[in-house]
């Protein structure tokens, strides 16, 4: 198949479509805090580590890990999510240039297009309204939607169930990390393409799978067309 037999479009939210300008590293420190943790100690700079290259693992395998304790991780969790909607209703979450256009055309192409992110749906809801997206794409995902997220493939495998798609090799992935990359691969995904707007650079992008690498989601439209 080429990448004109692409029927279906997964793009991850923040980094991909939606600019994260830092926000998950505030929302991550009201997390930490949360557990006695304090932002510039040496225990948080490890973790902040651990953030950045995990960056699209669902947020609560990633305080699971940080955390071990379940009760724990799921109250940084909440701490998190409140820290994160919190940015949202203060204005700080926008579009990123080009990607409200892209998703426009990709489905006026006929292409069915689905948001994934590795948020809870409430902070997934809270960004869709904040941007007025409700209805821009066909279908908006979340880990809980789907089993598990990132890096397993169980959202793209979801999209494609819920929107009837035919074959895994009609599926395009596109993200700004490695997790989004490796999630494309192991879904068998025919177009994996990396964006550098977000949060891990060209050869990550490529160390994980990218079959391309894009400078923003704008370009994916004309890279689908052949």
């Amino acid at each position: 198949m080429t990448t004109h037999d692409v029927t279906l479009v997964v793009l991850d939210m923040a980094g991909t479509t939606v600019a994260d300008d830092g926000l998950v590293e505030l929302a991550f420190d009201a997390a930490a805090r949360s557990q006695g943790v304090e932002p510039g100690s040496p225990e948080h700079a490890g973790m902040l580590a651990h953030v950045r290259a995990t960056m699209g693992e669902s947020k609560i395998s990633v305080f699971r890990h940080l955390f071990g304790d379940e009760d724990r991780a799921r109250a940084a969790n909440l701490a998190f999510e409140a820290g994160y909607e919190n940015l949202v209703d203060q204005g700080r979450c926008e579009a990123l240039p080009g990607a409200a256009e892209a998703i426009a055309e990709l489905r006026g192409h006929g292409r069915k297009v689905v948001l994934t992110t590795g948020f809870s749906r409430t902070t997934q809801d809270r960004i869709l309204a904040a941007l007025g997206w409700q209805s821009l794409a066909d279908l908006t995902l979340c880990p809980a939607d789907a089993g598990r997220g990132r890096p397993y493939p169980d959202m793209v495998l979801t999209a494609l169930l819920r929107t009837r798609t035919d074959s895994v090799r009609q599926i395009a992935v596109a993200g700004d990390t490695g997790y989004d990359m490796l999630t494309g691969t192991r879904a068998g995904a025919a177009v994996v393409a990396g964006v550098l707007t977000g949060a891990h650079d060209e050869a990550r992008l490529r160390a994980d799978g990218a079959t391309h690498v894009l400078g923003s989601i704008a370009e994916l439209p004309a890279v689908l067309r052949g």
